[in-house]
């Protein structure tokens, strides 16, 4: 079937969902079914609508379709020795770049890049009216009011069905070194803030078990030299690919030693923050600012206790038996709530994408 084929069947079949108060589940690959609340309504699979549409190396841009494979598109910018700065996680080969940006959810090298709401330029969305929407472009200054192409990133498809989207990109490192030092949660914190305060090329740290892991990445002399400042052990390179794609992937053992009656939860804090004094296995990355915690303690225990260290916390993965029942992400406050819905309403007035998806009455 042709693209524009495709897409006249996918607006039809909104516009008699809409019209029927029928939930249509907009999913790409799937790899990321278990993120977010429950899941419901008939599958639309973007898979079919896929293919690079544009890409100049020179320009730093690429533009595809939703349902493209994340590996083929990350594949095609390594062949010009360029990549996705964000550093998505895929969590399955089926993955694909609609997903990754409705999912919002960044790898190791967030802290030095940025999130993917960073870098996507424009989009093409599909609304509740079954109507295609042109949001953004090719360049970055080009927003004027709300910039919604950036509003899809995170939103777990509850907007509308993205049908392609513009990503900023960026050239790989010319070098890259990963170093390991012997401390405790409370030197790593101060530590990485005091590093994150000078011209380093750092795009990665993680800590756990006493042991603080620092990646360098930029230019040759930049990385020698910073190598040479910090000190520390210098990882085998096979074995630091190996350990930053298991944090990215979450196929570390750390997060796969998650019991049925516990869950995986993801706090955002100050990266100033001391280690959280809590029961239960804990990890540090982004600086300090991102601090994954897998205890079986209740959740609004746990969203307390991120809330008086200054942060927020979300519920990521859980056990078959951990109650759910809290709301994965952390409710939002009155006024920001109202801005929401009125987002909902005007791009899906039924309220058939992924319907509780984000949030339960959502």
């Amino acid at each position: 079937m042709e693209e524009d084929d495709i897409v006249a069947v996918w607006s039809e079949r909104i516009r008699t969902a809409s019209a029927d108060g029928r939930p249509l589940r907009i999913r790409g690959g799937g790899t990321k079914d278990w993120y977010g609340q429950g899941l419901e309504g008939e599958i639309l699979d973007t898979r079919a609508h896929r293919g690079i549409i544009a890409y100049d190396p020179a320009e730093l841009v690429i533009t595809a379709r939703a349902g493209t494979p994340l590996a083929a598109l990350e594949a095609t910018l390594a062949e010009h020795e360029q990549m996705l700065a964000f550093e998505p996680p895929h969590f399955g080969a089926q993955a694909t770049l609609g997903g990754c940006i409705a999912a919002g959810i960044a790898g190791p090298r967030r802290v030095s890049a940025g999130a993917p709401r960073d870098f996507v330029l424009g989009a093409v969305l599909m609304n509740g009216h079954g109507d295609v929407l042109h949001f953004g472009g090719q360049v970055v200054k080009n927003v004027a009011g709300y910039d919604v192409s950036r509003l899809l990133a995170g939103s777990l498809g509850t907007l509308g069905l993205i049908l392609e989207l513009s990503v900023k990109v960026l050239p790989t490192p010319k070098a890259e070194t990963t170093l390991k030092f012997d401390m405790n949660g409370t030197d790593a914190v101060r530590k990485l803030n005091e590093w994150g305060g000078r011209p380093l090329p750092m795009t990665a740290s993680a800590w756990r078990n006493g042991t603080l892991a620092v990646r360098l990445a930029g230019a040759e002399a930049a990385v020698k030299t910073a190598r040479a400042s910090l000190g520390g052990e210098v990882v085998d390179a096979v074995e630091a690919e190996r350990f930053w794609a298991g944090l990215r992937e979450q196929t570390d053992p750390f997060f796969t030693a998650i019991a049925p009656n516990a869950a995986l939860w993801r706090l955002a804090l100050p990266s100033i923050t001391e280690p959280l004094q809590l029961p239960g296995a804990q990890l540090m990355e982004w600086g300090g600012a991102q601090r994954w915690w897998i205890t079986d303690t209740d959740a609004q225990t746990v969203r307390i206790s991120a809330k008086q260290a200054g942060g927020h916390a979300t519920m990521f993965r859980t056990g078959h038996d951990y109650d759910r029942s809290a709301g994965v992400f952390t409710p939002l406050p009155a006024p920001l709530m109202k801005i929401h819905r009125g987002l909902k309403a005007a791009f899906d007035p039924a309220r058939i994408f992924n319907r509780g998806r984000l949030y339960p009455d959502f």
